[in-house]
């Protein structure tokens, strides 16, 4: 496409004011995401439960735990699928299109959910099996969810506030987070309500399996609820203008979807998108010599930034009970009942939720296109490292009674740094800066990046905390030393991010086709080139 005659349909998008059709988008797209942090977070709040009513001993005085291999394999294996799911939905959705594609995604995420709920075996061992299976499908439809929710974002929106749209939707993950919370929290109080716990030890550890066998599965299950609401809406919209103009090249479907959309006259241009893409240079393959020189210094940081993120934010939220345990601010679980256990377990994560990872999405939500992705990102990662430090170096300091409140102060600023920061710009940044038939490709191997990033901080979070220390005896408990050592590394972890994210550019201000190159012709393609390789902040 020769630069400077950008397709009337697309400027219209570029610079059109915002409409009610943003914030329908937003919701309709974020609540896919809403139910994606709904569904891979709540399974922290389960495993407590499954450890008590699967592997409890009656001649044992402690609650059951689930063993770190079965713990390992439920947690992660959502994320396992997610993996997946993001690369091949990636694909789809450059193939057949975004909208084809994401209504797969939500009756997968639906029918898992419940699935997962009504789990079954005649042994720990089958419920387990079966529990990992659904989930695996589960995080399968999670996986699509990203890189179509973020370009479908993306492609609807205005060149002035698109990193707040894209933003706002991977916001809606935060409110999942904390809804898990919340239902957790209202599960709970109901059935301690309903059953109260026992006065002696030996009854209380009894009656915790027919409450905790109703509890984890109405929880799991809920996260049915809101990825259902949204199907209809999901349906209804039309495919994204770019996709149908520049990827199907149906000049006059875009202008007839959009003017619809968009409630003014378009012409359809039809010879001129012939022309256009006919002498355009933008037409390399993924795995050609010309995308590695135009975009693979991006797609190296993209995907980088991505994994090394996750691998923090990951094992902070998954094991964030485990965290709250070690410094005693959860009291022991042979002193609760499984009812209550559950509860001061979803009331802390709902806390730190409320008062830092929810604040900070909409942080980067208002200020995303103010400061720009690049900014934002830095300073994150920075601060990031910093807390994480803070909190590592004088652990056993923070492990006194007196200083408990000072550790989880300090422990959810990295929560709000996470996600007024890299968390929100690594899902940003990808669905901006490639081309059109390769954008849903491109942020779902970043995002897949991501979730290896997050396999890696699930399964080595989980055994490196609890390293052996001489003075701890349980094996299930997270030690202090394995906890220390844990959270220097991910402060490494995080300040490589500070490094590649300096791989990314600055989208901020810029039309898509500008950030992928596709204005370009033949003739400008050195200048595509130059323009395409700019990794420092705008």
């Amino acid at each position: 496409m020769a630069r400077g005659q950008q397709l009337e349909v697309l400027n219209a998008l570029d610079v059109a004011k915002t409409q009610l059709y943003h914030f329908t988008a937003i919701v309709v797209a974020g609540m896919g995401f809403f139910t994606d942090a709904y569904d891979l977070f709540s399974i922290s709040l389960c495993t407590k439960l499954l450890g008590r009513i699967y592997y409890f001993h009656p001649d044992s005085k402690k609650p059951g735990s689930l063993p770190p291999g079965a713990s390992s394999a439920v947690t992660g294996v959502a994320l396992v699928g997610t993996l997946v799911g993001q690369l091949f939905f990636g694909w789809l959705g450059d193939k057949m299109g975004r909208k084809k594609v994401y209504g797969i995604t939500l009756v997968l995420m639906v029918v898992s959910s419940l699935a997962s709920g009504l789990s079954f075996g005649n042994r720990p061992q089958g419920v387990i099996a079966t529990l990992c299976f659904f989930r695996f499908w589960l995080g399968f439809g999670i996986g699509g969810d990203y890189p179509l929710s973020a370009t479908i974002m993306s492609e609807y929106a205005n060149k002035r506030t698109r990193g707040s749209f894209i933003s706002a939707v991977f916001a809606m993950q935060g409110f999942g987070i904390l809804t898990s919370g919340i239902v957790a929290i209202i599960v709970s109080a109901s059935f301690n309500h309903a059953y109260p716990a026992p006065t002696y030890e030996e009854d209380r550890a009894a009656s915790t399996i027919s409450q905790a066998d109703y509890m984890w599965r109405i929880i799991l299950m809920f996260g049915a609820v809101p990825a259902g609401l949204t199907y209809y809406w999901r349906m209804k919209m039309p495919e994204t203008a770019r996709y149908t103009a520049l990827v199907a090249r149906n000049a006059q479907k875009a202008a007839k979807d959009m003017a619809r959309v968009l409630n003014v006259e378009l012409d359809p241009e039809v010879e001129k998108v012939e022309k256009l893409t006919e002498r355009s240079s933008n037409s390399f393959g993924l795995f050609s010599r010309q995308f590695v020189r135009r975009h693979g210094l991006h797609l190296l940081g993209t995907t980088s930034t991505w994994f090394l993120l996750d691998i923090a934010f990951y094992s902070q939220n998954l094991f964030q009970k485990d965290v709250l345990t070690g410094i005693g601010w959860i009291p022991p679980a042979a002193t609760m009942s499984a009812g209550e256990e559950l509860f001061k377990i979803a009331r802390a994560q709902t806390l730190i939720a409320l008062c830092s990872t929810v604040p900070g999405y909409w942080f980067t939500v208002a200020l995303i296109d103010v400061i720009g992705r690049f900014a934002i990102q830095l300073m994150g990662f920075f601060f990031m490292t910093v807390f994480m430090l803070a909190l590592a170096i004088p652990y056993n300091h923070w492990t006194k009674k007196a200083h408990r409140i000072g550790f989880v102060v300090m422990y959810s600023l990295t929560f709000f740094f996470s996600n007024f920061g890299p968390n929100a710009t690594t899902f940003v940044v990808p669905a901006e800066i490639f081309p059109a038939r390769l954008r849903s490709t491109c942020h779902g191997i970043s995002a897949a990046a991501g979730k290896a990033g997050a396999i890696v901080g699930a399964f080595g979070f989980l055994y490196a905390s609890q390293s052996k220390d001489p003075n701890k005896t349980d094996p299930g408990y997270p030690t202090g030393i394995g906890m220390k050592n844990s959270l220097i590394v991910l402060a490494c972890v995080n300040a490589l991010g500070m490094l590649f994210t300096f791989l990314v550019p600055e989208p901020k201000g810029k039309s898509l086709e500008e950030l992928s190159g596709e204005n370009e012709d033949e003739n400008n393609d050195e200048d595509a080139k130059t323009t395409s390789n700019r990794t420092a902040p705008v």
